[in-house]
């Protein structure tokens, strides 16, 4: 198994597994590390991939960079978007429930990894 499938599957059993908000949040971020220059489409239909640079000091930053965007996403932003998607469940009917900049981006990553459940094609249409 590679580093991508470990940080996911660990990610995963403490999602599943009730782990607690500190938990949760290092097997986000290290499930985010792995997932990095991945291909994602937003809600409409843009593609885009991210980066999570290094420090001076190679440890990782807090921050997302969006390949659309030149602004990032903060570590403590992503953090306060997956709780919302918790609170609610996985059932969020689009990016603006999450509530947080750069939403658009964050919600298909959520989808991706399990937080978010899709809705079907048909519910999708409604959107637009």
């Amino acid at each position: 198994m590679d580093e991508k499938a470990r940080a996911l599957a660990r990610f995963r059993a403490a999602l599943d597994g009730g782990a607690d908000a500190q938990t949760l949040d290092e097997a986000l971020w290290d499930a985010l590390i792995a997932m990095q220059g991945d291909t994602f489409r937003t809600a409409k239909g843009l593609a885009y991939t991210y980066l999570i640079r290094e420090r001076r000091d190679g440890e990782m930053s807090g921050e997302m960079f969006i390949s659309r965007k030149e602004k990032s996403i903060t570590q403590s932003t992503v953090f306060m978007a997956f709780h919302k998607a918790l609170e609610l469940g996985g059932v969020v009917t689009g990016p603006k429930k999450l509530g947080t900049f750069g939403a658009s981006y964050l919600y298909p990553v959520f989808i991706r990894l399990g937080v978010i459940r899709e809705r079907p094609p048909d519910e999708q249409m409604a959107l637009f």
